[in-house]
């Protein structure tokens, strides 16, 4: 992820925009994975709740347009 963060921020990021957040959904948790795949970053990193289910695909999306503050998504 780091790879394609640093990427966007390179290429498409403007100057008066914040810097880009990766998000990164899974299937299962394992903390050992997690804790090995993140101890070497550099970057500031949070790890989250999991739920065993994933929202309803509207409420994922009016919740994205909150955070990031963007327009409509259209099917």
């Amino acid at each position: 992820m780091n790879f394609y963060l640093e990427a966007l921020g390179r290429q498409v990021k403007k100057e008066n925009e914040n810097p880009s957040v990766g998000l990164l959904l899974c299937a299962s948790r394992n903390d050992e994975v997690v804790e090995y795949a993140m101890s070497r970053s550099i970057s500031p990193m949070l790890v989250s709740q999991y739920q065993l289910q994933l929202s309803d695909k509207t409420i994922l999306e009016k919740k994205l347009q909150q955070l990031v503050n963007i327009p409509q998504i259209e099917d």
